[in-house]
């Protein structure tokens, strides 16, 4: 296990940070304020290979593995996580499935103009009754000569208003449970697709997302993503890998947090000294330092066993969770250490603080990680999970 980084991922990883440091913070109150990043912002993301890190160079993209990817990531998640979310949810889930799963003429139909930002990624699983749990979606779709046609609603499909090309899941064939479930590459303007309400959430103002209506959405064949039947279990692996990639956003966010808070306790003065003599805020401090580098250390861990080729389902579940519930603990401590200055909207404080929440939700709920965790556990030393009595 070796995190010796080459020097030109080195170099780009510190042209990104010096990008997030001096571009996009100083555009992080507008995007509060207008709910969107500005054109030259993304112009610039775009320049700096930013949407291209999970496609290879032979469709225009870095291409770099998930150590990499992590290093860039942890960079991204300093800044306005509206932006970090755009960037991260096209580079994973976004682009992935097709990088992984799609045959020749998709990669090279799609993927170039992914690369360069002029198409974005998006992928749409979640309905109105069926979040975490994928295997009971109620999309339909339907094969009628040389396309399918897709009938049902997806909520929350983070990049929707902006997506070009939109992973979707759909059953085409109920009576094979999981199995049955198939992926489509949907491209925008597809007939019967439309945009549904765009979502007015709580936190990542400039990330936008939206449910999607399928009326006799016309699909065609060459657009199924992977063999049909096996789009559950491909989503799987997909959302097993891009945790990680979250859990690396989540860790930037929370490097920022502690540089944040380390210097306002050292220029905050109370009754004449600066509050780092005082012990609680000492411990404060301790706290988040210990969930910063567990963080670190198994975001890095997990990202190597990606890239080794092993199997990481236990292992991104624990860094996924661990990351989103301590990326909330770090948040909730800062503003604490800052008080009320951390709670106003000009200090950078409160924006983490709203954004931290939905790292416990997205992209599987906390509960649904501890629930993988301990299957896998489970399996691990040849023991069967208990069951709930009946009767």
């Amino acid at each position: 296990m070796d995190f010796t980084f080459a020097d030109s991922l080195i170099d780009y990883r510190d042209r990104i940070k010096d990008f997030v440091d001096n571009k996009v913070d100083g555009f992080s109150i507008m995007i509060e304020e207008e709910d969107c990043i500005p054109p030259e912002v993304l112009c610039d993301a775009k320049s700096l290979g930013l949407f291209g890190l999970s496609i290879p160079s032979d469709y225009g993209g870095i291409g770099t593995n998930m150590v990499g990817k992590c290093l860039i990531f942890e960079q991204l998640g300093r800044t306005n996580n509206g932006f970090t979310t755009l960037i991260g949810a096209h580079n994973g889930v976004g682009t992935v499935g097709l990088v992984e799963l799609g045959n020749e003429e998709q990669k090279r139909r799609l993927l170039p103009s992914m690369a360069t930002g002029e198409k974005i990624g998006a992928f749409a699983l979640s309905e109105p009754e069926s979040g975490s749990a994928a295997v009971t979606i109620k999309t339909q779709a339907r094969r009628i000569g040389d396309r399918y046609v897709l009938n049902g609603v997806k909520s929350n499909v983070t990049n929707g208003p902006e997506a070009s090309v939109i992973t979707i899941l759909a059953v085409t064939d109920e009576s094979r449970g999981s199995k049955g479930i198939t992926a489509f590459l949907v491209e925008k303007g597809a007939k019967g697709l439309r945009l549904g309400s765009i979502d007015r959430k709580m936190g990542l103002r400039g990330s936008h997302s939206c449910s999607l209506i399928l009326e006799d959405c016309e699909v065609p064949t060459e657009n199924v993503l992977g063999k049909e039947g096996d789009g559950y279990v491909n989503s799987l692996r997909v959302l097993t890998n891009g945790r990680v990639g979250l859990a690396a956003r989540n860790l930037g966010s929370m490097q920022k947090l502690l540089e944040l808070a380390v210097k306002h306790t050292t220029t905050r003065y109370q009754a004449g000294s600066p509050i780092s003599r005082f012990q609680a805020v000492q411990h404060l401090i301790a706290d988040i330092g210990v969930d910063v580098e567990t963080t670190r250390s198994l975001t890095y861990l997990t990202a190597w066993m990606v890239d080794q080729g092993l199997k990481v389902a236990k292992e991104s579940a624990m860094v996924k969770y661990y990351a989103s519930e301590a990326y909330c603990r770090v948040a909730d401590k800062t503003m604490q250490i800052f008080g009320g200055l951390g709670y106003l909207k000009d200090a950078p404080i409160e924006r983490f603080y709203r954004d931290a929440r939905i790292a416990r939700i997205a992209e599987g709920t906390s509960e649904i990680q501890k629930n993988i965790i301990a299957e896998q556990l489970f399996k691990e030393f040849g023991a069967k999970r208990a069951t709930a009595p009946t009767g």
